[in-house]
């Protein structure tokens, strides 16, 4: 795995550049869209693909962004009872929870592709932009969860990963 460590750290170089892309040109949208609305004074129907874009780009930052950028270590989780169990029950909790949520999307997933591959036939109303090209993001969303969870399973099965190394002094805090 080490011998692909550059390669994929190129890739999450790229993920969160074309994340940063995406959010500069929902920006400059937004701009636009408040230069055309209330300095131009020019009709709302100029600045439908305004909104559309926007809309579509917030999807796709999501979705993309947590599929490709975040990482487990970012994720904001409430564990004050997690935190308080033993390290074996928090291993258990880890994979029954894991193993749920890989199943959950793994069973929707046909169905969504179906959906997806069934929307190439609608457009946008303002860009025109096929259906199935703006919800595709949703099976990579898909399917990066259900690796993530099967890997934090397999992370609990194994005992391995920041979450169940114990501190050496559990009640400090990071600021000693």
């Amino acid at each position: 795995m080490t011998r692909f460590a550059p390669i994929l750290g190129w890739l999450q170089r790229r993920a969160e550049n074309f994340i940063a892309l995406m959010l500069a040109a929902m920006f400059l949208t937004f701009l636009l869209q408040i230069l055309f609305r209330y300095i131009l004074a020019l009709p709302v129907t100029y600045t439908n693909w305004t909104v559309e874009f926007v809309s579509i780009a917030w999807l796709w930052g999501i979705l993309f962004g947590y599929a490709f950028v975040v990482r487990d270590s970012d994720i904001i989780r409430l564990d004050i009872v997690y935190n308080g169990l033993p390290l074996g029950a928090r291993r258990v909790l880890d994979a029954v929870t894991g193993l749920i949520c890989a199943a959950i999307l793994a069973n929707t997933l046909p169905k969504c592709w179906d959906y997806v591959q069934f929307m190439r036939i609608e457009r946008t109303p303002a860009m025109r932009i096929h259906y199935n090209y703006v919800f595709a993001i949703y099976i990579a969303f898909a399917v990066a969860v259900i690796v993530r969870s099967l890997l934090n399973v397999w992370g609990a099965i194994r005992g391995t990963g920041s979450r169940y190394v114990t501190p050496i002094h559990p009640e400090g805090h990071d600021y000693d």
